[in-house]
């Protein structure tokens, strides 16, 4: 029997919203991808993951982020020193050139994460009980042991050690957190305590962290950032494709799905803006609905 997993990519409060609309695009023109055996995010894909994990449909998953004005103001959790009415998109710059900075450093892929972590931890950021509730009720309401049923999965890194770690059921660790802790983007967000670690955004190992679906037959992959131009789009698409031949090599059938120039452009130049939301989430609900036949027969081969 064949068997199917679906790997959803960071990208931020848009990356959320886009997501989730091309899922409820795809469900509309007949292409339901939360069905998988396997369902693994990071960052932004474990959140839309862990929802579709949890029994949310891919239309109800779309819905809210379809029916918000565009001139809705950001919601996004205020950081020390911040009011929310001003509250401003975060800056991102300083974490992008700190990476870029670590990945010239020569140094091993653990210690380059390492050195993130540390800027992680410095950083003045709102609590992580804060943070947890930012998600919504849905979320931060969870029993402590609480975790999808469905085959799911999500990423983090070791704050201290620059470890990767891959969260399932037998993890033993709660939804709730192991979420937070993906999407802990550093220098903006709280490294997430776990058995008494901190951890920081599992993108910090790849966007998309694809490989981690190896041994199953079909995998559709998500992939945002590797769909953008510039220099860090290039190399997450490096990175990516390495990936993809490690789940090709094991045998299985890849399709990766990025944003199309609508959807790029719906983005804007902050995935952290929480304002781009709305046209994120129609852009890629028409991705959805435009491009769910040339999926089909791959997903039910």
């Amino acid at each position: 029997m064949t068997s199917r997993a679906l790997v959803l990519s960071g990208g931020g409060p848009v990356g959320i919203a886009w997501e989730s609309g091309l899922l409820g695009g795809f469900a509309k023109a007949g292409l339901d991808l939360s069905k998988a055996d396997f369902i693994m995010g990071t960052s932004a894909g474990s959140f839309v993951g862990a929802r579709l994990a949890m029994g949310v449909t891919p239309e109800d998953l779309a819905a809210p982020f379809l029916a918000m004005d565009d001139a809705r103001p950001a919601l996004l959790p205020v950081r020390p020193g911040e009011k929310k009415s001003d509250a401003a998109p975060p800056n991102t710059a300083g974490l992008f050139e700190r990476m870029q900075a670590a990945q010239a450093s020569g140094k091993s892929p653990d210690a380059i994460r390492a050195d993130i972590g540390a800027f992680a931890l410095q950083a003045e950021t709102i609590g992580e009980d804060a943070f947890i509730r930012s998600f919504g009720r849905w979320m931060s309401e969870l029993s402590e042991d609480a975790w999808p049923e469905r085959g799911y999965a999500c990423t983090a890194v070791d704050a201290l050690t620059g470890a990767f770690h891959l969260w399932t059921e037998d993890s033993g660790v709660g939804l709730a957190r192991a979420v937070a802790s993906s999407c802990s983007v550093p220098g903006i967000y709280p490294p997430v305590t776990i058995k008494g670690r901190r951890y920081i955004d599992g993108g910090m190992r790849s966007g998309s962290n694809a490989d981690q679906a190896v041994g199953y037959d079909r995998v559709v992959v998500i992939a945002i950032r590797a769909g953008a131009e510039g220099p860090l789009a290039a190399r997450a698409r490096l990175i990516l494709d390495g990936e993809v031949k490690v789940l090709t090599d094991a045998g299985a059938a890849v399709e990766v799905v990025y944003p199309d120039a609508a959807s790029i452009t719906a983005f804007g130049a902050n995935m952290m803006d929480a304002r781009r939301r709305p046209p994120a989430a129609k852009a890629g609900y028409a991705q959805g609905l435009a491009g769910a036949d040339g999926l089909q027969g791959f997903w039910a081969g």
